[in-house]
């Protein structure tokens, strides 16, 4: 006889996001998964044991090597679990998975099965402390989690996912790569956010890049991918992407994007996370008013550097940007500034009053949003998103 499904997959009662942080479900959540969070690897095998043997069709929808899936499903818990009390940000993030995860083929059933797996594998790492009010608040938030996955999916009438040939290939050293791709069709994305891709090389192995140009009408997207040590996927995409390749490009998530008011603008960017910037910066020059807008850029060298040229091009055509190279190795008379770009953000002042917007490194971001905190800026002015590296 086959069990009964261990959760729900509609929303509590009332149906309303807020009631997420209810009857202390946030400290419920946190505390119980932190428990587990140590035996991350080991949750993650059995999650996917209980996935697969439920719902065997699922396995079909997974690479091979199941390596690198199983740290994202971590990854993917986390940030749910950091932001079981902000539904106000919680949401929108499900709602873009949701979107996202139509590529995959995802359906109904298969929400039942995850949720039947998420909750075995917490009882199973929590030992004594999984008891009942810590399965109701599991069993209420994975409720939540899916119904706004679900509603998300069901209500999108675009494509699943767009068709892409790669165009252009481009190295600008050993381990990066510009890579021009032209899809199918225009992907509906804003400036700043980011898509995941699929590529020949990696099947069913899909990662996340930011288009580093505004959206084009002839659907035209240009990368940038740095291949990053045990990046199964950007190591490909560097060493042996081709002309006339084939992607799969996924719906856009994200909500790094060019702020609507005129306030001051800060943007900081280490490595690829000028791809973004570049994209916002062309959007901002197509509209009549435009904030002030000051630039960061860094990187441990000058070579990291390696779009800086142009970056200041836009800045010599535009009065209205300003642009700073900041280099953790720079010689006497390069003309950029010295330390992290941490030190050196909040070397300038709290930016209060910008709006501010960081992409780089996870290291890179945690590090210059720890300092901007410290020195005075306000957690609501900036902007981030939680990137991997592959």
């Amino acid at each position: 006889m086959v069990a009964e499904p261990l959760i729900a997959t509609e929303p509590p009662p009332s149906g309303h996001p807020q009631d997420v942080a209810a009857g202390g479900m946030v400290e419920i959540i946190r505390s119980s998964f932190a428990l587990v969070e140590p035996r991350a690897e080991e949750l993650g095998r059995h999650f996917y044991g209980v996935l697969f043997s439920r719902a065997p069709e699922t396995r079909g929808l997974f690479p091979v090597n199941m390596e690198v899936q199983r740290s994202r499903l971590l990854r993917a818990l986390v940030h749910v679990v950091q932001m079981v009390d902000q539904p106000e940000e919680l949401i929108p993030f499900l709602e873009q998975l949701g979107r996202d995860h139509r590529k995959f083929g995802v359906i109904a059933q298969h929400y039942d099965a995850v949720g039947y797996a998420l909750l075995s594998a917490i009882a199973a790492f929590a030992g004594d402390a999984w008891k009942p009010p810590v399965a109701k608040a599991w069993t209420d938030a994975y409720g939540i989690v899916a119904g706004a996955m679900r509603a998300a999916a069901d209500a999108e009438r675009g494509p699943a996912s767009w068709l892409g040939r790669v165009v252009g290939h481009r190295r600008v050293g050993w381990d990066l790569a510009v890579v021009t791709v032209q899809s199918s069709g225009p992907v509906p994305y804003r400036s700043g956010q980011y898509v995941s891709v699929e590529t020949p090389h990696r099947p069913r192995l899909w990662r996340y890049l930011s288009p580093a140009n505004a959206p084009r009408q002839d659907g035209v997207l240009e990368f940038h991918v740095r291949a990053v040590p045990g990046g199964w996927v950007s190591r490909a995409i560097v060493a042996h992407t081709r002309i006339g390749d084939t992607w799969r490009i996924g719906p856009p998530m994200g909500r790094m994007t060019a702020p609507a008011s005129n306030d001051g603008l800060l943007m900081v960017a280490g490595g690829t996370g000028v791809a973004p910037m570049k994209a916002i910066l062309e959007d901002l020059a197509r509209r009549q008013q435009r904030p002030r807008t000051q630039v960061f850029l860094g990187g441990r060298t000058w070579d990291d550097l390696y779009d800086f040229d142009a970056v200041r091009r836009m800045s010599y055509a535009n009065p209205w940007l300003d642009v700073i190279p900041v280099v953790e190795t720079a010689e006497e008379g390069s003309g950029a500034e010295r330390g992290t770009l941490a030190e050196v953000v909040t070397r300038y002042g709290a930016w209060a009053d910008h709006d501010v917007l960081v992409c780089g490194s996870p290291a890179m971001i945690r590090a210059t949003v720890s300092r901007m905190l410290v020195a005075g800026t306000p957690l609501d002015r900036i902007t981030y998103d939680p990137f991997t590296l592959d």
